[in-house]
């Protein structure tokens, strides 16, 4: 189980922060220690803007135990604004609602319960952009 207060400090899951390159302008996420551009090592903190488009999904019937109450839920692909790539739950959509390119949001939400104590650990959820 992970410690509640180092899950909390983890920049990328709970505030969407990346690095940008300070010399060629690459933004990795999450966060490495040399751009792979450039091999620089001089980055600043950058905040996603939370807003994407699915690359590519797939929908999860069979579940690990900590999610067979969720199945079917859909696992995709999110290419955000910003150019970089996430991994990510689809969520409050039907599966037939996807389409490549699809927009998203990102929302802030619960992601499972750890351990004996059962420690919620949150993160960050794509919702699909209907107009």
């Amino acid at each position: 189980m992970k410690s509640p207060q180092y899950t909390r400090e983890i920049p990328q899951r709970y505030r969407l922060e990346a690095q940008k390159c300070k010399q060629c302008g690459k933004i990795h996420f999450p966060p490495r220690l040399i751009c792979d551009a450039c091999q620089s090592r001089d980055f600043e903190d950058v905040h996603l803007a939370g807003k994407g488009r699915v690359l590519t999904w797939t929908v999860i019937h069979v579940a690990p135990a900590k999610f067979d109450l969720e199945a079917p839920y859909v696992i995709a692909i999110v290419e955000m604004e910003e150019g970089v790539r996430l991994t990510c739950q689809v969520v409050d959509c039907n599966p037939e609602e996807l389409a490549l390119n699809a927009p998203v949001e990102m929302v802030f939400r619960r992601i499972q319960e750890d351990g004996q104590a059962d420690i919620i650990q949150y993160g960050h959820k794509a919702v699909l952009q209907r107009e």
